[in-house]
């Protein structure tokens, strides 16, 4: 069972009282009102955490609960009307909307009214103080209000609570988001650890200062206060060859450091049209926010090329957006990586926004060594006529060469059920790999 679940029981009702009350006063069933008493079971689900954290008042508390109604029990806020108003008809003094898909009624800022102020325009105002920028319901962005058409009562706005908070409160923790159009960033793992990777000893010294930024972040800039005079966040560039541990090596800061790390697809992000990157950008950043992912920008170039000198509209608007990333991604408190093939494809202008811009170089011929010989399953047995460090000063290829030559040797062994690699079936198969490449064997 949810740990949240008694809790929210005992919430749904007590919601329930309270409308049901509000509606008794209005319709001249009762001459007054009074909030009804709330008790909460002791528990450590995600709404006890939150009432003890924020300490919202009773005003603050029929706000979420009110919103979250809709999602726990849909017909609530119909049914109670009906009890009044079982002929039907209007009654916009409770305000209310219909949704697209939702059959019931949607509460809006006018309903929060209804129920916390009733006709007080001293009370109506404070709801509305409430659900303004300032609350931490919106600095949090966990709670506000649907934008209206000009000219409408911005009270007429419908109450939305945030998904993420809909999730930690019905199922008790919060899903990774999926790969779409509103999310162009997929989550990745790896089931290898840093003992499988191989890198130079160049690169290798400054992962490890990473992993120190996101293992002291906290201490140095809370604890020794030093949040006033750097900014949050860290920024890195990898750059190098393809396949040469860029990917992996992000991969691996998440999982050795417990963080999510998403990759983002700048194809699904950059669009042709004026304001929709930024749009795109902004629903990004948004759902990242505070949350300590490591947001992984594949082939950067895309967004942080040389920009171009300004010759016609298209060319503004495309530094406008390189400069709106700029801005998300120096204000974004996680960690940032960009990658790219060639340190000289990105505009020097950025460089100077990187703590660390990191080489992943082809593998020389050692750490070549150490990869053919890390990369082989131990049930293949190797001739004595394969010397490791011979094959690797002649071929010079890059990690993902050697894994994809691996793998072809390792099918070949169990097609043919000999499971032995010698050095005439691997040079086959790095000539197969190299034409494939486009090289000259």
């Amino acid at each position: 069972m949810n740990s949240n679940e008694p809790n929210l029981q005992s919430a749904m009702d007590w919601l329930t009282r309270m409308v049901d009350g509000c509606l008794k006063v209005y319709f001249g069933h009762s001459e007054k009102f009074e909030v009804p008493a709330l008790s909460f079971y002791d528990n450590e689900g995600w709404l006890a955490d939150l009432l003890e954290r924020q300490k919202p008042n009773y005003q603050e508390f029929t706000l979420l609960m009110l919103a979250l109604a809709a999602h726990l029990q849909p017909n609530l806020l119909n049914k109670l009307i009906a009890g009044y108003l079982p002929e039907g008809g209007d009654f916009p003094e409770f305000g209310g909307v219909k949704g697209a898909n939702h059959r019931g009624l949607l509460p809006t800022g006018e309903t929060a009214q209804f129920i916390l102020a009733g006709d007080d325009l001293g009370k109506r105002l404070e709801v509305q103080r409430i659900l303004g920028s300032d609350h931490w319901f919106a600095q949090q962005k966990m709670l506000w209000l649907e934008p209206v058409p000009e000219g409408e009562p911005v009270m007429s706005g419908r109450l939305v609570l945030d998904a993420e908070v809909v999730e930690c409160l019905t199922v008790g923790a919060v899903s990774k988001p999926r790969f779409s159009m509103d999310f162009p960033a997929e989550y990745i793992e790896t089931q290898m650890d840093w003992n499988d990777l191989v890198l130079h000893p160049n690169t290798s010294r400054q992962i490890r200062e990473i992993e120190q930024w996101i293992k002291h972040n906290d201490t140095l800039l809370f604890e020794w206060g030093m949040k006033k005079k750097i900014k949050p966040g860290y920024r890195a560039l990898f750059y190098g060859p393809p396949g040469t541990g860029k990917t992996l090596t992000a991969t691996l800061l998440g999982k050795q450091t417990g963080k999510d790390v998403f990759r983002i697809d700048l194809s699904r992000v950059v669009s042709k049209y004026i304001g929709e990157t930024e749009k795109n950008l902004s629903r990004l950043f948004d759902k990242a926010e505070n949350k300590n992912w490591i947001l992984f920008f594949d082939e950067a170039d895309a967004l942080f090329g040389k920009r171009t000198e300004i010759r016609d509209a298209h060319d503004k608007y495309a530094n406008q957006e390189v400069a709106y990333l700029l801005q998300r991604i120096e204000s974004y408190n996680g960690l940032v990586i960009l990658a790219s093939n060639q340190r000289g494809n990105i505009d020097e202008a950025f460089v100077r926004r990187f703590q660390a811009i990191v080489h992943f170089p082809i593998p020389g011929p050692e750490e070549r060594a150490e990869i053919w010989r890390k990369t082989f399953p131990a049930q293949i047995r190797i001739h004595k006529d394969l010397d490791w460090d011979k094959v690797a000063s002649r071929y010079e290829l890059s990690g993902a060469n050697i894994l994809n030559i691996t793998h072809y040797c390792a099918l070949q062994c169990l097609a043919g059920d000999v499971l032995m690699i010698d050095l005439n079936r691997l040079e086959t198969a790095i000539q197969r790999e190299l034409i494939k490449e486009g090289k000259v064997f």
